[in-house]
């Protein structure tokens, strides 16, 4: 099914980045956004493109008291054959789906959601940049909107699509990240809205990051928020271990979100023949495989970072190197090869690409 839209355009387009080596990740954003309206009685309605600026909300909105708010994060790329491309967007709008489920938030139609997508692309394709490791970062989210206090399930709620092109999400790029294992705070629990892609998980990293990024660390690794022993997820990203020749990653307990990089890296290693263990993984069994020198390289994935090599863990008082603070092979090829697929450099074999328009 598809959305009824209907686009407003600009009347004053803001001038594009000339220098995309310094576009940095989510400062500049496009001329426009997209907004639909759901109410309980009529569904979805009144889906529109209109010139990006502030969003009208109740002082009384939902979102605003109770959290109520989801998102996603996806890319769409230039590739070599000239075509503008999003990487498995399908995987991502089935997730903001699991996600609107969990916060009681009203589900989108999946092909007409695709639709929405590929149409604010269209419109703002000139924005998607040129140069390698560039993208034009996708940021749809939705979040309650009821106008009165009450605790209760949404019955009104924006759906709301923004744009912005990006280079690295880290300054370092490619370089090996810094990462402080967290004892004290904790992200989320089995049960809860871990594996949401919701704004209060994120906001619950904070304390810990900020704490991180004052000790010179780049990124929080959290471990389960019951014993405190099982590793789970770096802040912005799955985690993967590559550990005496096994791809070693923690396996989806309800805590963890499930990454589309995460799932993609997967897929990719086993067709390269690696064996690949989704299970619970202690901090103990990380450690002694640090002190036993078996711990080949260790890597982050998400949609902004694509692929992060690891090469230092902090965890109480001691700091332990990763690879030689080097990027491993296995992390390069990974990086390689998604980033390749997404570019059009690399065969898309998987069919995870889908075309857009002629950029």
């Amino acid at each position: 099914m598809k959305y009824d839209i209907s686009i407003t355009k600009t009347d004053a387009p803001k001038a594009r980045p000339v220098d995309e080596s310094k576009l940095g990740f989510g400062r500049i954003f496009t001329d426009h956004m997209f907004i639909m309206d759901y109410s309980a009685d009529k569904g979805w309605y009144n889906g529109r493109i209109v010139p990006f600026g502030p969003l009208p909300i109740h002082p009384a909105s939902t979102v605003l008291h109770y959290g109520a708010e989801i998102f996603e994060g996806m890319k769409a790329y230039r590739a070599a054959d000239g075509n503008i491309r999003l990487f498995r967007p399908m995987e991502n709008i089935k997730r903001l789906n699991n996600s609107a489920e969990r916060l009681c938030l009203p589900l989108l139609d999946e092909e007409g959601c695709l639709d929405i997508l590929k149409t604010m692309v269209e419109l703002e394709k000139d924005w998607v940049p040129h140069s390698e490791g560039t993208s034009l970062y996708i940021r749809p989210y939705m979040f309650g909107n009821d106008p009165h206090l009450g605790v209760h399930a949404v019955k009104e709620a924006t759906f709301v699509v923004i744009c912005s092109p990006v280079g690295a999400y880290y300054a370092e790029g490619i370089n090996p990240v810094k990462i402080a294992i967290e004892s004290s705070d904790v992200r989320a629990v089995r049960g809860g809205t871990g594996y949401a892609k919701c704004g209060g998980n994120y906001a619950a990293s904070l304390r810990a990051g900020q704490k991180a990024e004052e000790n010179g660390y780049t990124q929080v690794l959290w471990l389960d928020g019951v014993e405190r022993k099982y590793i789970e997820e770096v802040g912005a990203m799955n985690v993967m271990f590559k550990i005496d020749g096994k791809i070693v990653t923690p396996a989806l307990s309800g805590s963890i979100l499930p990454g589309i990089t995460r799932k993609s890296c997967i897929e990719l290693l086993k067709a390269w023949g690696y064996t690949v263990e989704e299970r619970a993984f202690s901090i103990d069994e990380l450690f002694e495989a640090c002190e036993s020198g078996t711990l080949e390289e260790a890597w982050g994935t998400g949609t902004a970072a694509v692929v992060s090599p690891i090469g230092h863990l902090f965890y109480n008082g001691k700091e332990y190197t990763v690879s030689d603070n080097k990027i491993g092979e296995v992390t390069q090829k990974l990086y390689d090869n998604l980033t390749g697929i997404q570019w059009g450099k690399v065969e898309d074999t998987f069919g995870w690409c889908v075309d857009v328009c002629n950029g």
